[in-house]
């Protein structure tokens, strides 16, 4: 019975799709140094059954205060990143590989860079994602959504 249920954990949570996630992500956001810590936070947030609403019916004006405001819904974040932490790498590799992530070694950041051999289906509440923690730092981010890095 485990095996079953093992196969279908793989069959939804795979890097095939939340690659598109993590360079949506990456494709949106500005302005944060050391970018990379960030990526642990895509897929358990944009997965999540609340913020994933969130995230689709935010627009230009939300924030990372709106969409994030209620901290009680926060309560099992930390678990999230920590059960998606191997997901998040081995989706990280699979954008490598597809050329749309290149990685700045010297300043800890990932940045998009298309490639038009390998098509990527934009994920837009990853896209908004991006665009809403872009000009805060990592550590505000971590900060306001009350977890720690790993």
């Amino acid at each position: 019975m485990s095996s079953i249920v093992d196969a279908l954990y793989e069959l939804k949570y795979n890097p095939f799709k939340y690659g598109e996630y993590i360079a949506s992500f990456y494709s949106a956001i500005s302005d944060v140094d050391n970018n990379l810590l960030l990526a642990q936070l895509v897929i358990p947030l944009c997965s999540h059954p609340v913020f994933a609403c969130k995230l689709s019916n935010a627009n230009i004006k939300s924030s990372i205060w709106s969409i994030f405001g209620d901290r009680t819904k926060l309560y099992d974040l930390q678990e999230r990143i920590d059960e998606f932490q191997n997901l998040t790498e081995q989706s990280i590799q699979y954008c490598l590989v597809n050329d749309w992530l290149s990685v700045e070694e010297d300043s800890l950041a990932l940045s998009f860079s298309a490639n038009p051999e390998i098509p990527l289906a934009i994920q837009k509440n990853a896209e908004k994602l991006g665009r809403i923690f872009s000009g805060h730092s990592v550590v505000e981010i971590y900060e306001h959504l009350g977890v720690k890095p790993r």
